[in-house]
């Protein structure tokens, strides 16, 4: 006779710089769903590193628009601005083992020379999971004692990870993570990672000490997350953080990837393209109800492809 599953802990992290919407509210709707059914613990973080665009009424708004779903997070919500000494630590220790170095050049200069590179390859420059090209330059392009000075001087720089040097760190064998494909509570299957995909991934930067990759890793361990339930478009991102949490002796979760909600033209719904926020939909006249029907969120869930 199958056991059920032990209860969960999970967590809802969105970026209090804009309203909800529909997407958002069907990833908390699962999240706070999968925690209740297995008895568990459903926990709210503000992803806020970004100072600038953060602001505490959008907070507000998200704290008013998780009530009127029926959601109500276990405890008050993480908020990452407040935690930047946790990301710090983390980083350090990275730092100590060689793992991580400052470079310096400009959008553009990073821009031009993958210009630059493709002209004389006549192919496209290598790109990761996103579509985005990778860092084109190399660690050894400059001494660690000559980055050291620049740093020290002032320089605008980031902090990247070595990833062959992280990768040589952990071993030679593959990396894994417990992947839950068809359903939140669902067996885990190993799911490969290929971290090396995503090149240098950038850490922190001189005015804001940490990244999403880091602080999501920090974050899930001190909060004891055990089960991360998130959208696809996050599915090729977790290989980077298996890899931090192997290189940070951190515990990896179970991972359940759930289908985006589209947009009209088949594009996922996003603050920057404006999407119809749930405050909207509300004001005129949508009950809980009708969102969970627009989502279909009683009808039985496809699984999504990876």
């Amino acid at each position: 006779m199958p056991q059920p599953p032990l209860p969960f802990v999970c967590r809802f992290a969105p970026s209090p710089n804009g309203r909800l919407h529909l997407g958002h509210a069907f990833s908390a709707l699962v999240n706070a769903e999968a925690a209740a059914r297995t008895g568990g613990t459903f926990l709210l973080r503000m992803e806020d590193i970004d100072t600038t665009r953060c602001r505490p009424e959008f907070e507000r708004g998200i704290l008013d628009d998780l009530a009127w779903l029926g959601i109500v997070p276990a405890a008050p919500p993480r908020r990452q601005s407040e935690h930047f000494a946790d990301y710090a630590e983390a980083l350090a220790r990275l730092e100590g083992m060689g793992l991580v170095y400052p470079t310096f050049e400009s959008r553009s200069d990073i821009a031009r020379a993958i210009i630059e590179a493709e002209a004389k390859q006549g192919r496209p420059a290598p790109r990761d999971p996103d579509g985005a090209p990778l860092y084109p330059f190399q660690r050894s392009g400059l001494s660690d004692g000559e980055r050291a000075q620049r740093r020290a001087a002032g320089e605008p720089y980031v902090l990247r990870l070595d990833m062959a040097a992280a990768l040589k760190a952990v071993g030679s064998g593959p990396l894994f993570w417990p992947e839950a494909r068809d359903l939140p509570e669902g067996p885990a299957v190993a799911a490969p990672a290929d971290p090396a995909q995503w090149g240098d991934v950038v850490l922190a930067r001189r005015d804001v000490p940490t990244s999403y990759h880091l602080s999501v890793v920090v974050d899930d361990a001190l909060q004891g997350i055990t089960r991360v339930i998130r959208g696809m478009d996050l599915f090729h991102a977790t290989s980077v953080h298996v890899l931090l949490q192997r290189l940070l002796g951190l515990e990896t979760p179970v991972y359940h990837h759930h289908r985006l909600i589209l947009d009209g033209s088949g594009h996922k719904l996003s603050k920057s393209n404006s999407a119809t926020s749930l405050l909207a939909l509300r004001t005129c006249g949508a009950t809980p109800g009708d969102i969970r029907t627009r989502l279909e969120l009683d009808a039985p869930q496809p699984t999504p492809r990876m």
